[in-house]
């Protein structure tokens, strides 16, 4: 920033966004590898009371004696996701979205977002960005952070439920760490989202050999080497939420779950390694929900924070990604171990990926310049 109050910013479309690099797996993996080691060293905010929670969200009644408040449709909310990221990035920004399922009659999304980022000193805006790639992209490539330290070097196999936009970059991430993963087995719930995902496979992903399509989840997870749940669901009873069976599970399986899940009982065993992508973030919802949180927030890492209040796990149980990004924890340890983690999804990633792509964008001359004020009104 300049001595002048003239604060101009830069909008940046989603083909903007694609031109500055929003869809470079690879190096999304490494900066969400570089994250990672940044919260283990405590560098970043989050909002909430322990400045690890993931967001501010909007919510709707089931009855309300306003006729045109909308209604608590499967996935409908509206969201505030903030934070700021230190070391190189020093950046701050916030993820705002709306969320429908019924979008897709319409020929949307189901959620459909925008990001700010801003100067970590004055707070003014330094972008204002389409970010349903930004956030697809950073989702995706925390399971690929995940294989890289988790994953059995040799994974060739790839079961996956719900091949969806989730389940697409979730592939991809996990295929840019797993140099022989050459197969795939998928459930889909419908005929489009199946066909749109095996016509994206053979087009873009020509590492996938051999495609399985199956019929139960069961299917999904048995001689997989790398599993995935990245399906969208309705939370409220774990009970129909898709569950791991470890007698499904193969020894030296990585399960990295985006999504909707539960486990069995056998899974709960200290002997199967429970990580999670930030430790904060899972303590914050249980702090913000209502008991059992599981019931509320569907993913598995909210199910520990149960576990742990029940007296069936407690805390040491549980490791945090960022301490073994950081080299301060094992990954895996023998080819037999089952390891499952945890996303849950935080606005750091945001942050990350969209001050990487937003800096390409100024390298490159991408995007066009919007001006706030030449002199501010009021100040």
């Amino acid at each position: 920033m300049t001595g002048s109050a003239k604060i101009d910013f830069l909008y940046l479309s989603e083909q903007d966004m694609i031109k500055a690099g929003v869809t470079d797996m690879a190096m999304c993996v490494d900066t969400m590898e570089e994250m990672f080691g940044l919260l283990w060293q405590g560098d970043y905010r989050m909002s909430g009371s322990n400045n690890d929670s993931h967001g501010a969200i909007i919510l709707f009644p089931q009855n309300s004696p306003f006729p045109d408040m909308p209604k608590p449709t499967a996935d409908r909310r509206f969201m505030a996701m903030p934070a700021y990221l230190g070391g190189r990035f020093r950046t701050t920004g916030v993820k705002w979205y709306g969320s429908n399922v019924e979008n897709r009659e319409k020929g949307l999304p189901r959620s459909i977002l925008m990001f700010v980022l801003n100067d970590a000193d004055t707070a003014a805006p330094l972008a204002f960005m389409s970010a349903n790639l930004l956030s697809a992209y950073r989702t995706g490539a925390i399971p690929g952070v995940g294989a890289r330290h988790l994953a059995r070097k040799d994974s060739k196999v790839f079961g996956l439920v719900g091949p969806g936009v989730m389940g697409k970059t979730t592939l991809m991430a996990v295929s840019a760490v797993c140099p022989e993963l050459d197969t795939i087995k998928i459930k889909a719930r419908g005929k489009s989202s199946l066909d749109s995902f095996l016509d994206w496979l053979k087009a873009d992903m020509p590492q996938i050999k051999n495609i399985e399509v199956v019929d139960s989840i069961e299917a999904v997870v048995r001689g997989s080497d790398v599993v995935s749940y990245c399906n969208t669901g309705v939370a409220g009873d774990p009970s129909t939420y898709p569950i791991v069976k470890r007698e499904w599970v193969k020894p030296g399986a990585f399960l990295a779950m985006p999504s909707t899940c539960e486990i069995d009982e056998a899974m709960e065993a200290k002997d199967i390694r429970k990580v999670l992508d930030n430790t904060g973030l899972y303590e914050a919802w249980f702090d913000e929900l209502p008991k059992p949180a599981h019931n509320a927030v569907p993913m598995i890492g909210v199910k520990f924070m149960d576990m742990i209040a029940e007296g069936r796990m407690v805390k040491e149980d549980l490791e945090d990604l960022g301490r073994i990004v950081a080299g301060q924890a094992p990954g895996r340890q023998n080819d037999d171990e089952i390891i499952i983690l945890s996303v849950g999804g935080m606005p750091v990633e945001d942050v990350a990926w969209g001050t990487v792509v937003y800096r390409n964008a100024v390298a490159r001359g991408i995007g066009q310049s919007l001006n706030l004020w030449d002199t501010p009104v009021l100040r």
